[in-house]
């Protein structure tokens, strides 16, 4: 009998896993070019750093909202029905950027972003457990791992999209005060940059249409365990009995607080030593790219460690990077703030597949709505850290916390999340993995 591990994917599902990893990309574009938006929103329409984490507050709000109407969905209809929703919902979102840019509108904008990611949700909670029943259980955190590996691709293009076609067009981003010049003058700038933060996403809108096609006329093979589904409340008591996925549950909402925090406020984190918007955006990019390269050594790493262990290993030293961040002023402290994406880079994907590892199919795809509506981290921790940093005043270094600057301080809140999730990590290996990894290295 033989002993060796079954592929990661076979070649009869290749080309539908292609196409399903295609759309790890696009929401990773949609995450990136949405990030700096909220420094973008604030300057041009003279915001808070809190009124302006509403862009974060609307955009990932959206996936908490949408999450479980898409598993309940897609427990009736298949994941390519759902895929075809997402997509549209997406398109949709993207598009009304037009309206709100004619109207001058931030609430109109956040309209626009709580809808695209309406699609989102539904898009991440048919894709990643879709990607997981895509060959055998044993592998199936790898196989999540190597889809995810794609994120990273959407973030690093989306981010050059924002700072080559947004944040550098910006006229605003060239006036030290802007609230000194005249109404004439500020109405003028206003309208001019609303204009160039639309045109991304219209465009986006008119490339998701053309997804949209290309997957409608795409044969997918379809769910395993479609009919004869238990009811949703048996469903519901199974899950919040696993203690694995509830905590994961848990966890995840840290995760993408953590992720989003580190990675919007880098922007302000810059601001404060004096690095200007543009550069900033020099340091994002080099974060998506170590994010990357960290996701791909991560899933290759998972081969010869357990999943728990290797995410306690990576929020260990995240938490360390984020300590640096907040103890070290200066471009030290912002070259740690770069470093945590590294460690970062395994916890989603990783996280999800440990959560989702001991269910079902069917389970999996209301567990999966528990895990995208745990994206809402995303949404309520910027929005916390926003009114940390304005403890001071609007600026981001106006006062100090404990002896550094508030925007310093305020990373105490990645730093917590971080140190909850290697506990989880360290929780999963002692009590579902170190007997299995015993076996498995002996």
């Amino acid at each position: 009998m033989s002993n060796s591990k079954p592929v990661v994917v076979s070649k009869k599902i290749l080309i539908p896993f292609i196409l399903v990893t295609s759309l790890f990309a696009l929401w990773g574009f949609a995450n990136a070019v949405t990030d700096p938006m909220v420094q973008a929103f604030q300057k041009v329409l003279e915001l808070s750093n809190a009124q302006a984490s509403w862009v974060q507050m609307a955009f990932y709000g959206g996936y908490f909202t949408m999450a479980l109407p898409a598993a309940m969905f897609m427990r009736k209809y298949s994941y390519k029905v759902g895929i075809l929703i997402g997509l549209a919902l997406y398109a949709t979102g993207a598009l009304l950027f037009f309206p709100a840019a004619q109207t001058e509108s931030f609430i109109f904008f956040c309209l626009g972003l709580y809808v695209l990611t309406f699609g989102l949700a539904f898009l991440e909670t048919a894709a990643n457990p879709y990607i997981l029943a895509m060959g055998a259980k044993e592998t199936a955190t790898q196989r999540l791992n190597l889809a995810q590996a794609f994120n990273p691709v959407g973030l690093i293009v989306g981010v050059f999209v924002a700072q080559q076609f947004v944040l550098r067009n910006l006229q605003s981003d060239d006036i030290k005060d802007f609230s000194v010049l005249d109404e004439a003058s500020k109405v003028a700038i206003k309208t001019a940059d609303l204009m160039v933060i639309r045109n991304p996403y219209v465009i986006l809108g008119l490339v998701l249409i053309g997804i949209f096609i290309m997957f409608l006329i795409s044969k997918m093979p379809q769910s395993k365990d479609e009919g004869g589904m238990p009811s949703i409340g048996d469903t519901f008591r199974t899950l919040g009995k696993n203690k694995k996925y509830v905590l994961g549950v848990v966890a995840q909402i840290l995760y993408v607080g953590a992720q989003i925090m580190c990675w919007t406020y880098i922007y302000h984190y810059a601001r404060a030593i004096g690095v200007d918007s543009v550069t900033a955006g020099n340091y994002q990019i080099a974060v998506f790219i170590i994010f990357f390269v960290g996701r791909a050594i991560g899933t290759y790493m998972l081969r010869f460690m357990s999943s728990g262990k290797l995410l306690m290993y990576f929020a260990v030293f995240a938490a360390l990077c984020t300590l640096g961040a907040i103890c070290v002023q200066g471009i030290v402290g912002l070259y740690c703030l770069v470093a945590i994406s590294f460690f970062m880079s395994l916890m989603f994907p990783t996280i999800y597949g440990i959560a989702l590892g001991d269910l079902t199919e069917e389970q999996s795809k209301v567990g999966s709505a528990g895990l995208i509506m745990a994206i809402v981290g995303g949404a309520g921790m910027p929005l916390l850290q926003g009114m940390i940093i304005d403890v001071g005043g609007n600026g981001v270094a106006d006062t100090k916390i404990m002896g550094v600057t508030e925007v310093n301080f305020s990373f105490i809140l990645p730093l917590i999340c971080f140190i909850y999730i290697a506990w989880y990590g360290l929780r999963v290996f002692k009590r579902h993995e170190a007997t299995d990894d015993v076996l498995h290295n002996a």
